[in-house]
């Protein structure tokens, strides 16, 4: 029997059943929501939905934006839709059934926002004794197939974001282009190198690749950096945007 867990985010706001066993979503699911620039009347499409977290902590944050999660484990997809019940959002938030690399024909469309967690690991990797997390965990596609998924299905003006693992960050700047594409390093602590990314394609810009200052998540001492809890807690946006130079 599957046993499953009830987690808080964004300081209870937003409440979801996960498995107790498998790919379970935390800090990179808000962090990844936080980083959607959408507004009230955009449509959204989350791949790889999982349990849901990231489209509902999306939701909470932006009234009125309309969201379609794709996630391949049934299972999961009936469990995000009583989530997004649950929290009182299925109005506007709702899971399909779908292989991300074979989008059936009514996903075909093109959405304000795209934004996705993709598996972090290539094949090469040690997988996961546990099926459900290895899946989740080893992409079989490639991460640039999944890339370009989401480039695809974005607006000629919308945005594609992705959150990843730092060291695939070369390998997914390969896949996208470098006009229009800003990174956001994630610090663990100042003086750490970063663990994760969030890239962000605006595909209606022209700027130049820019590589953000960052955000330091924890101090040395432990606990969230006053920055990151206004975002963990208190569910502020995350800027993916390049600074505007100071003129001269």
């Amino acid at each position: 029997m599957t046993e499953f867990t009830e987690d808080g985010f964004l300081n209870g706001r937003v409440r979801v059943r996960q498995p107790v066993l498998g790919f379970r979503s935390g800090l990179d699911a808000v962090m990844l929501a936080a980083a959607v620039p959408a507004r009230a009347g955009d449509t959204v499409l989350e791949l790889g939905a999982g349990a849901g977290a990231a489209s509902l902590c999306l939701a909470a944050r932006v009234a009125g934006c309309s969201i379609t999660g794709v996630e391949q484990d049934g299972a999961l997809v009936a469990l995000a839709n009583a989530n997004a019940a649950a929290n009182g959002m299925d109005a506007r938030v709702r899971f399909v059934e779908a292989d991300v690399l074979k989008l059936p024909r009514a996903l075909r469309a093109d959405f304000d926002h795209v934004f996705c967690n993709p598996p972090f690991h290539g094949g090469g990797g040690e997988a996961s004794p546990n099926t459900e997390r290895s899946r989740a965990l080893h992409e079989a596609g490639g991460l640039s197939r999944w890339l370009a998924v989401g480039v695809k299905r974005t607006t000629a003006k919308g945005t594609f974001t992705v959150v990843l693992r730092a060291d695939r960050l070369s390998e997914a700047l390969d896949a996208l282009s470098r006009t229009g594409v800003s990174v956001l390093p994630l610090w663990p602590k100042a003086g750490v190198a970063a663990k994760r990314v969030i890239i962000q394609l605006d595909r209606g810009k022209r700027a130049p690749f820019a590589l953000l200052p960052g955000l330091v998540l924890h101090h040395k001492t432990g606990g969230y950096t006053p920055e990151a809890d206004a975002i963990l807690r208190c569910g502020e946006a995350v800027s993916v945007k390049p600074l505007t130079p100071l003129s001269r």
